[in-house]
């Protein structure tokens, strides 16, 4: 079967072969993404940043060269006051200013955007993200884009004929595509005239009027609607998507489109012209993501329980189109067994049929922080480490010992770690009850003599007996039937003494995990 037929099988692959047939075979290409850093970057504003980024690695993968733009919107002004911040008085006298102007109100950054976008940068990198950061603020002072500044001031009414077409209410008539900074207070309270060249002047609410040259002073910002498209223009851009609201009849990608070819005289992205858009993502239980109201979720908060190759797959393994909500219950479980066994069909232990395997193979490879490695890596049932964690009071390396010669090198030894660290997390912040014990070191219950003496048979048959979990779930049974014990009864006895509960993880090899010689001490002594 040649590579054609094969490409269309993985999402990335299609949108690969758009952007070359509609794009053209090119020396490079431009993919872009962006945000402005207003508050905490989450988890569903970095669907649009791994969306690109997988997009990335397929024109990569084509041997094409790429670049991954992501801008940093820090020119916007900040418009209200998130409700999960610190200092809300503090945010709220800086309201109407640009975001790089405000203050960190965590006192650890130079300004409020540094402090977002340092945060999403190093999150970026931790997942496997290989971006150019741009930063609005520094190009808009720098006068860059005075240019396209000048044309859109040109074509007001042309842009205003565009947008309002889509609205309720029609532009005012003194509107211009461009907002000012103030220069003594640095906020947009400011009333602009403009009638021709790089000259305009202002008046603020302040009282400080000024007359400026705008290729020499960085005061002026497009409007977004018109600053979108510019940076399309501007970047030379080949491909870029955006949320399902952007989408909408008469949204920012309608008139996006419209502006950039008749105001730019040039081609929009692939993506914004295909609609490539992505679907909303959501937390399980909480519903979609909502900055404003504080129901937000940081790829640090989902890095205490996923591993990063995890979190890639689980944006890599959804078509961008499709909901789906980030799950902190027993369905991380699930995840990990679900990669697992997309690991093992990638290196030909697990059977699927050629399209699946095909669909599989991409989504590992596009998962994977660095290349694959020539034979499977070490692959330590998240589930059972939920179980070793507790057991060894949550102590790592007892842990990585318990492992000891199944960890072949240095990836297989990291990657337990990072496994057992992030199961340690799920059974301290997020298991069900029912998953969470502690080991006794001396029996909490009151006994009767039946149940103390079937305690110290199975004491006997574990300290005599080398045995594998089967065999002891077998002893375990035929005791149970030569004592006329019934069998969920003595399970039940075995967990309250054993961690105080009425049940647990399966008990031969919870006895055997635990250590024979501790059970049978603690068996013995009741």
């Amino acid at each position: 079967m040649g590579n054609k037929s094969k490409q269309f099988y993985h999402w990335t692959d299609v949108i690969a072969d758009k952007i070359i047939r509609i794009k053209g075979n090119k020396s490079k290409y431009v993919i872009e993404s962006g945000i402005t850093p207003s508050g905490m970057i989450h988890a569903g504003n970095f669907r649009e940043v791994i969306t690109a980024d997988l997009i990335r690695r397929a024109l990569l993968k084509r041997k094409k060269s790429v670049e991954f733009l992501y801008v940093w919107d820090d020119f916007d002004v900040l418009r209200k006051v998130p409700v999960n911040l610190p200092k809300q008085d503090m945010i709220k006298e800086n309201l109407r200013r640009p975001v790089f102007k405000v203050p960190d109100p965590f006192d650890c950054h130079k300004s409020y955007a540094e402090h977002f976008e340092k945060v999403f940068e190093k999150e970026s990198t931790l997942v496997g993200i290989e971006a150019t950061f741009i930063y609005s603020h520094q190009h808009y002072l720098k006068c860059e884009y005075f240019k396209e500044i000048k044309t859109a001031l040109e074509q007001t009414e042309k842009i205003k004929g565009i947008l309002n077409k889509y609205r309720r209410e029609p532009l005012a008539k003194n509107w211009l595509p461009i907002f000012v900074f103030c220069e003594k207070c640095n906020k947009d309270t400011t009333k602009i005239t403009w009638e021709k060249g790089y000259g305009l002047s202002y008046v603020c609410e302040c009282g400080k009027l000024e007359t400026i040259d705008f290729r020499k002073k960085g005061l002026v910002t497009l409007r977004w609607r018109v600053d979108w498209p510019m940076r399309w223009h501007h970047n030379k851009v080949d491909f870029e998507t955006a949320g399902k609201d952007h989408f909408a009849s008469g949204g920012s990608v309608t008139t996006g489109i419209t502006i950039q070819k008749e105001i730019f005289s040039s081609g929009p992205p692939v993506g914004i012209t295909t609609n490539d858009f992505y679907e909303w993502i959501g937390i399980k239980g909480r519903g979609q993501f909502a900055s404003s109201s504080g129901n937000v979720l940081t790829i640090t908060e989902m890095l205490e329980v996923y591993e990063p190759e995890i979190i890639r797959y689980l944006f890599a393994g959804t078509r961008p189109n499709r909901e789906f909500s980030i799950s902190f219950d027993t369905d991380v479980l699930a995840l990990y067994e679900e990669y697992d066994k997309v690991e093992r069909t990638y290196y030909g232990l697990e059977q699927a049929n050629e399209k699946k395997k095909e669909q599989l193979k991409v989504a590992y490879e596009l998962s994977l922080i660095n290349k694959a490695s020539k034979t499977i890596p070490y692959q330590p049932s998240f589930r059972h480490l939920t179980t070793l964690m507790q057991i060894y009071n949550f102590d790592e390396n007892k842990v990585i010992d318990y492992f000891g010669k199944q960890l072949k090198n240095k990836h297989d030894t990291e990657r337990l770690k990072t496994r057992a660290q992030c199961a340690a997390n799920w059974v301290k912040k997020y298991a069900p009850e029912d998953f969470r014990f502690k080991v006794q070191d001396k029996c909490q219950v009151k006994l009767v003599k039946k149940e103390k003496e079937i305690l110290k048979q199975v004491a006997e048959i574990i300290s005599k007996q080398k045995l594998t979990d089967k065999q002891l779930h077998e002893e375990l049974y035929i005791l149970c039937t030569n004592n006329e014990y019934p069998i969920k009864d003595f399970f039940k006895l075995c967990y309250r003494v054993l961690i105080n509960k009425d049940k647990g993880p399966r008990l031969a090899s919870f006895i055997l995990e635990i250590g024979k010689q501790k059970v049978a001490k603690l068996f013995n002594s009741v």
